[in-house]
């Protein structure tokens, strides 16, 4: 008789099933294949904060462009019979002290400040980036120079450059947009030439240059491709911070000349007025606020979406999804 074989704990082969391996396919693609850019889209979509925030600036940019537009008033006229008017079905934001209509100077405002922010943003991050690009590539006695450079106008304070540009070209968007980009092109340039440097003798930067590309080709075709989205959230973060300093001006002063005006100048005209007049100040206040925590939170969501180290385990969303999660696990068990 054949003594059938047991184990230790007293199982035995005949317990199991064996599996048929001819239904196992281990080559089978369980999610469809798509690009970089492709997956990025889809991940943006499943982010209702990166929805909302990117719905809140189209609409905030919409209202910049036509609401001056379409308004009965001009940003400029004044009627001083029409002072200080409460806001009604006739002036929608109220009036300020000399009777203009704050609805279509708010828009009008909001105008200058997204173009203060989108081109004072824009134009130092080219200026950094192209400095930092030639800094990091050729290195040497370029560095050396370019760095120093860097290091001792990082060490002034960044108001001396505002306020000496403004003093010398006056009041206006273009005094500012010029002070922003002499002031901030540093810090791109120092970050942009450190990204040169980590991929400037990796293969593909190797291999473009034994195919004899050109140092701008390998740098603009090649390595930008790859740090494209670390840009993209640094120019989402530089653009409310330019916003927030030209508000900063416009309260010492230094901001947009009359009778042109920005979101900073009202608030800070709407300041004095607060105790007795406070929508001027509130209404300013909060089209600032929600234009800086677009920007923001918009620059975490993508983020998220264009890392793919941080979408799965420190991004917003995984942190949102894993509190939805730890509530549903404590319902469940205050249920039993």
């Amino acid at each position: 008789m054949e003594k059938t074989k047991t184990y230790a704990d007293g199982i035995s082969p005949s317990q199991f099933t064996p599996v048929d391996r001819s239904k196992l396919d281990t080559d089978q693609i369980v999610r469809p294949s798509v690009s970089y850019w492709q997956g990025v889209w889809r991940r943006i979509k499943q982010d209702k904060m990166a929805i909302f925030c990117f719905s809140l600036l189209v609409v905030l940019v919409l209202l910049a462009i036509f609401a001056p537009i379409f308004s009965p008033y001009q940003y400029d006229k004044t009627s001083l019979l029409e002072g200080n008017l409460k806001p009604s079905a006739e002036h929608w934001f109220g009036t300020d002290s000399v009777g203009r209509d704050l609805w279509t100077r708010v828009w009008v405002g909001a105008r200058v400040s997204l173009a203060v922010g989108f081109i004072g943003a824009i134009l130092p991050f080219l200026i950094g980036m192209f400095i930092g690009s030639v800094a990091g590539w050729f290195g040497g006695w370029v560095d050396m120079v370019i760095m120093r450079i860097i290091d001792i106008g990082m060490c002034i304070p960044s108001m001396i450059y505002v306020i000496l540009i403004l003093v010398y070209f006056g009041g206006g968007a273009k005094a500012i947009i010029i002070a922003l980009a002499v002031m901030n092109w540093m810090g791109p340039a120092r970050g942009y030439r450190g990204r040169i440097l980590q991929f400037k003798n990796r293969e593909f930067t190797l291999a473009a240059q034994t195919l004899g590309a050109s140092p701008m080709r390998v740098i603009y075709r090649h390595i930008l491709p790859n740090i494209l989205g670390n840009i993209v959230v640094s120019l989402t973060s530089f653009v409310p911070s330019a916003i927030f300093m030209e508000a900063s001006l416009a309260f010492i002063g230094l901001g947009i000349a009359p009778p042109m005006t920005s979101l900073g100048q009202l608030a800070s005209d709407g300041a004095g007025m607060y105790r007795t007049q406070f929508y001027q100040f509130v209404i300013p206040s909060i089209v600032i606020s929600l234009i800086i925590f677009s920007f923001f939170m918009l620059g975490n969501c993508l983020r998220d979406a264009l890392d793919p180290q941080l979408r799965d385990e420190m991004s917003t969303s995984a942190l949102r999804r894993r509190r939805k999660e730890a509530k549903a696990r404590e319902k469940g068990a205050a249920a039993k």
